[in-house]
């Protein structure tokens, strides 16, 4: 890292590197700690050296809304809400947060916050909730859904994500945070249906009939109920609010799967670093 800040003279850094998979952090907590807190604290502190307590340089800081804990029917997380994590993934997220506002105040490092609701769209791990949904739906397996499926997030689309990251970036205020939501709340359930109604409509079967592959399984240990972001302070602020609904979004998640499943095969086999980089080479999303 401090030879890439002394070859690149990099005027600011966007750190969104994580492991994020609630699921994976239960099992194995020790990973999340080295990449979520420590590989935070290594850029932060290189950061530090290389631009001092230089202003025009900015370390943004993407986390998550799952610090925050979980809320009841009612409410919504705002920029001020108490840090409560339930999980080993989201309390490696709520130190990471601590240690970007440590170096903020102890060494001068000019920094943003983000925490963002669930993103969802191309590209995303296969292991993830979408990405599961299409795939055994796909395959005519089980769609395993926690407990009845209560469980209540809010959606953004991954493009709405990042130009509201870019935006922050930009023109947000130095050392504050910004809350980031899709307001598109659903029911786990609602929106593994929706999956697969779409996946019904696109691939003409008979309206609804996947959703018999709907099967329940035990719930997982410290499932937060329901997370929900109050977005008024960058819609006022910066102008930016989400402009992708829900519907609109799951339609183009689920076509863009359908259109490149050798993608979703391949991403997690033994060469999905040079799988990767030529599969992106080649349509020029390098």
């Amino acid at each position: 890292m401090r030879k890439l800040f002394e070859e690149h003279d990099f005027l600011g850094v966007m750190h969104l590197a994580a492991e994020s998979h609630v699921d994976r952090s239960i099992v194995d907590p020790m990973a999340f700690v080295q990449t979520n807190v420590n590989g935070t604290v290594v850029l932060l502190q290189e950061a530090a050296t290389a631009w001092g307590n230089d202003p025009t340089r900015r370390f943004h800081h993407i986390s998550t809304d799952e610090v925050f804990g979980a809320l009841g029917p009612d409410g919504a997380f705002v920029e001020e809400s108490p840090y409560q994590p339930n999980s080993p993934y989201s309390a490696s997220k709520a130190a990471s947060d601590h240690f970007v506002r440590a170096w903020g105040e102890t060494y001068g490092l000019s920094y943003v916050i983000t925490n963002c609701t669930n993103n969802y769209g191309p590209y995303q791990f296969p292991e993830k909730l979408i990405p599961v949904v299409i795939d055994r739906a796909l395959r005519r397996e089980p769609v395993p859904v926690y407990g009845e499926g209560s469980n209540i997030r809010d959606w953004l689309y991954v493009e709405d994500h990042c130009r509201a990251l870019r935006l922050v970036f930009d023109e947000g205020t130095v050392d504050s945070t910004y809350c980031i939501g899709g307001e598109e709340e659903l029911s786990n359930l609602e929106l593994v249906e929706l999956i697969l109604d779409t996946l019904d409509e696109l691939q003409g079967n008979d309206p609804q009939s996947s959703r018999s592959l709907i099967s329940f399984v035990t719930d997982r240990p410290g499932h937060d109920f329901r997370y929900a972001m109050d977005i008024s302070h960058i819609k006022d602020s910066l102008g930016w609010k989400p402009s992708i609904d829900i519907t609109s979004g799951i339609r183009a998640t689920v076509s863009w799967y359908l259109e490149n499943q050798i993608w979703a095969e391949r991403v997690t086999g033994d060469d999905h670093d040079s799988f990767q980089s030529e599969w992106y080479k080649e349509r020029g999303d390098e």
